[in-house]
């Protein structure tokens, strides 16, 4: 299938094969819900005035559903209304003859992406954030507790998670602060207060949830795939010393609410369905509620890369190479845990992964891990520039994309820089 509507590179993240969902406004339109095409975005709400969703059961108004500033009414319609929508989508841009095509005036319902603001996807009601990986738990572990007791008991029975701030969750380009807050970076007198001096990054996906399930509802891990609407990148910022002198015993807090940064375009399971791969080995075999009623794979092959933007230069420098394959808890079987004492998932509601690291030092997902808890430092390029962790007015940027035959699936960017603290 090829796009003869707008001209797109056979290197862009969004070719017709993608196609993914996002807010966006310009200088002559408030914000809307848009579909990336290359270098355009599409104006949903435009084409739904042309009757190009007319028809589709469960979709009685897109003129209503694509003109709010939020994705949160489609996401709340299912997967069988998202499948239609992007199959009529793609009928109409591979189709120079489609009825639409003939009544288009294109520059009434197609932008320019340089032209457009983009926002953040949902009304984002509640925010999970998973820890996933088993090399970054491990990683971890072996840092704080030693190699005998890296991971805890309960790790490979469950996907360990907590709940976060959906506030302070942004969106890629919105640049952040240093926290404040409390550390005692010596163990034997009383903590201090001021800037983090261990800022990193975590490098994450996130998915969106669908339609939901009521208040006491579990939903089957059938039922949590077919409610995962699709995928963003995340960095969920993260101040090791503040969320090393806090964490205990609740978990983390002012360490990681003081932002989340996510990439703007959602990439429906649909789009990622061609790279589905095996997950890790699960040993022990997960309960049943986690492991039975699915034969499809769980694990998708999405390269993940981060970049840092130090403040001494323009160019950026190479931290990380992983992949969402790694991670040992699949997606559905994260929502599907989440439900499962009852608790009901919401349209726009988001969930992370945690960090996603790999099994060599080139693909660890943190400066925890990559300079060892700050033990070592890491090498920016010939320039002589060093990093144990972030400092202010760094930019970090994580990019990923499945590759096909002739095309790729991407993500767009995750982009986010880091102010001086702001003090009191």
């Amino acid at each position: 299938m090829e796009c003869t509507f707008v001209s797109v590179s056979p290197l862009s993240d969004f070719p017709i094969q993608n196609l993914p969902f996002g807010v966006y406004s310009t200088s002559g339109n408030s914000a809307r819900v848009g579909v990336a095409i290359g270098d355009h975005v599409l104006d949903l709400s435009a084409l739904s005035t042309l009757g190009l969703f007319a028809g589709i059961d469960g979709l009685e108004s897109g003129y209503e559903v694509f003109s709010k500033p939020y994705l949160n009414d489609f996401m709340a319609l299912g997967r069988p209304v998202w499948r239609a929508v992007r199959k009529q989508l793609q009928e109409f841009l591979s189709n120079d003859r489609h009825p639409v095509r003939q009544q288009v005036d294109k520059s009434l319902v197609c932008a320019e992406l340089s032209k457009a603001t983009m926002h953040l996807p949902a009304k984002i009601g509640d925010y999970t954030d998973f820890y996933a990986s088993r090399e970054h738990a491990t990683n971890v572990g072996v840092m704080f507790r030693g190699k005998d007791n890296a991971l805890m008991p309960n790790w490979t029975h469950l996907p360990v998670g907590y709940h976060g701030r959906a506030s302070s969750v942004v969106v890629s380009g919105t640049p952040l602060h240093r926290p404040n807050g409390q550390r005692r970076p010596d163990a034997s007198k009383p903590p201090v207060f001021g800037p983090s001096v261990r800022l990193d990054y975590e490098l994450e996906m996130a998915f969106f949830v669908g339609p939901g399930n009521d208040l006491g509802s579990p939903m089957s891990l059938e039922e949590a795939e077919d409610c995962i609407f699709g995928v963003v990148l995340m960095n969920d910022w993260s101040a090791r010393d503040i969320q090393a002198w806090e964490y205990v015993p609740l978990g983390p807090f002012l360490g990681k609410n003081f932002g989340t940064t996510v990439s703007p375009w959602v990439v429906t399971m649909d789009a990622l369905e061609p790279f589905r791969v095996a997950q890790p080995l699960q040993d022990p075999t997960p309960l049943p509620y986690l492991s039975s009623g699915l034969g499809t794979p769980g694990g998708y092959d999405i390269s993940l890369e981060v970049h840092i933007k130090p403040h001494e230069g323009s160019e950026y420098h190479l931290l990380t190479k992983s992949n969402l394959k790694y991670m040992y808890w699949a997606l559905r079987q994260q929502l599907a845990h989440h439900s499962v004492s009852g608790c009901n998932m919401r349209p726009g509601d988001l969930c992370g992964t945690g960090t996603i690291s790999g099994p060599t030092e080139d693909s660890f997902g943190s400066m925890l891990e990559l300079s060892w808890s700050g033990q070592r430092d890491i090498s920016l390029g010939a320039s002589g520039v060093t990093r144990k962790f972030i400092d202010d007015n760094d930019v970090i940027r994580i990019t990923g994309h499945c590759q096909g035959d002739g095309f790729r699936i991407g993500f767009g960017e995750c982009v986010g820089q880091i102010l001086p603290a702001k003090h009191i």
